[in-house]
């Protein structure tokens, strides 16, 4: 390990010993507590309504989720929950809808502070002519730190309780993820040039193994190896990076296909395709999420669904730099496992999951002049169980079942905008909007009651973003 790592790691160290969650003063002065002192290691989640999401699509009207010991005890009709467990803490969320709570597979949480830098450029010329000097310029750790803090900020107010990252300094991104009490697969970006946080691929490697070894077996975080596509990462990187990966049972994840000039950008390298390159490799297996996945051939969707990679869909980012439109019926069809992500804010140019379920939902549609594609349950899926199953977590979230992680969420749908309703998987994918999120419970943990975050500072984290942007536009004048 070089001298730099093991600076940098010591003070990342220091920093966890006073580093501590802060209530959120924003928004209501103070939620009502939960009915009844309970059990404080027991919650019972009382709802109008609970969307398990398992197999057999339960849903279970005047419903209630038991937790203990940030695990689902139970699952089912509230009366009888309420007499197996007298103790627990009490949730009302009566009248309201319960679900897993929903999973973004792919992003670049930093990059929040990056949120409308550079817009409406395709692909290659936002990233290498305004995202990389960007990043050279401004990205260090107390940047990563801050971005990192109002991406959780929005996902917690938006039913996000799990989600996938790469990006640089990702030390800081895990500590700062589990400070606000989310749950992440937390990837530092391998990359064939100098980033913002090693300056050599050996420092990189060196630094990700570092990381491995601290994060392995932690409630929330769990560490990943994230290459970052084909064409920036060479033959015997890509492989160095996938043995990093297997040595320590952890995720692969990768940029894959993302455009046409990806594709080009490959074949001039290799002389092949994004996939058939890593296929090559062997590094495509059970281990990878796979992020955009835009133009596969024909034949790669089955390469994809027989070695059990997960696919990263982001239709709203893949959308606004014409990247063009993931064969996500294909995927499906072929039994390839689909997540939805949102990418970084820089290219979308929000967290927002519930917009990408209805987008995803709604594409594929126009895109095959098929209304009959992607139906509503299955674009919810790619939110939850599906997702948790792309991103190789199916055993432990994804679905309201007893032994799995404690992570759910309440959707107040009184509103004008969700009333009447006929059909909840409809409601849930075509009609609610983020701003419907009324609790967030990871691991056990409630870290949004009645809209409030209890776990991050919002004013402060408004105020630092403003000062951000102020810095980088003045930068430019």
């Amino acid at each position: 390990m070089s001298k730099s790592v093991v600076v940098r790691s010591a003070i990342v160290l220091s920093a966890i010993a006073f580093l501590a969650c802060r209530p959120d003063p924003g928004g209501p002065a103070e939620p009502e507590p939960a009915s009844g002192d309970g059990d404080p290691q027991s919650l019972l989640v009382t709802a109008g309504w609970v969307v398990t999401m398992d197999a057999a699509g339960t849903v279970i009207e005047d419903g209630a989720v038991a937790i203990a010991d940030g695990r689902i005890a139970a699952v089912g009709p509230a009366t009888e929950l309420a007499a197996d467990y007298p103790e627990a803490r009490l949730i009302d969320a009566a009248g309201k809808v319960v679900m897993p709570g929903l999973i973004n597979a792919h992003t670049h949480v930093p990059m929040t502070l990056l949120r409308g830098i550079a817009d409406d450029l395709e692909l290659m010329t936002w990233l290498e002519e305004k995202i990389f000097p960007a990043e050279a310029r401004w990205v260090d750790e107390e940047f990563v730190r801050w971005g990192t803090r109002l991406a959780c900020l929005e996902m917690i107010r938006g039913g996000v309780t799990t989600f996938v990252d790469m990006y640089y300094f990702e030390d800081a991104i895990a500590e700062e993820a589990a400070r606000c009490g989310l749950r992440a697969v937390v990837g530092e970006t391998l990359i064939d040039f100098p980033a913002p946080d090693n300056a050599t691929w050996d420092e990189a490697v060196a630094y990700t193994e570092a990381f491995l070894e601290r994060w392995q077996d932690h409630p929330l975080i769990t560490p990943a190896v994230a290459p970052h596509a084909a064409y920036t990462v060479s033959a015997d990187h890509l492989r160095q990076a996938h043995r990093l990966a297997t040595d320590y049972d952890a995720p692969f994840l990768i940029h894959v296909s993302e455009n046409r000039a990806e594709i080009d950008r490959v074949r001039e390298l290799h002389g092949t395709t994004s996939i058939d390159f890593l296929d090559q490799l062997g590094v495509l297996d059970r281990r990878t999420v796979a992020a955009h996945v835009v133009v596969p051939e024909a034949a790669e969707i089955d390469v994809l669904a027989e070695r059990g990679v997960g696919v990263a869909h982001c239709p709203q980012s893949n959308m606004k730099i014409a990247s063009g439109i993931a064969p996500v019926p294909r995927l499906l069809a072929a039994g390839v496992d689909v997540a939805l992500g949102t990418d970084g804010a820089a290219s979308n140019n929000d967290l927002d999951l519930w917009e990408e379920i209805d987008t995803a939902a709604k594409l594929h549609k126009v895109a095959l002049l098929d209304a009959t594609v992607v139906n509503a349950r299955q674009a919810l899926e790619m939110a939850t169980i599906g997702g948790a199953r792309a991103i190789h977590m199916e055993d432990e979230i994804g679905s309201l079942e007893p032994g799995k992680r404690a992570d759910l969420i309440a959707v107040d749908v009184s509103g004008a905008h969700t009333r009447p309703f006929y059909d909840l998987y409809s409601l849930l994918t075509y009609t609610v909007k983020a701003a419907d999120v009324d609790t967030t419970i990871v691991n056990g943990e409630v870290i949004l009651e009645r809209g409030q975050v209890l776990t991050v500072d919002s004013d402060e984290v408004l105020a630092k973003a403003d000062e951000y942007r102020d810095q980088i536009r003045g930068s430019d004048e």
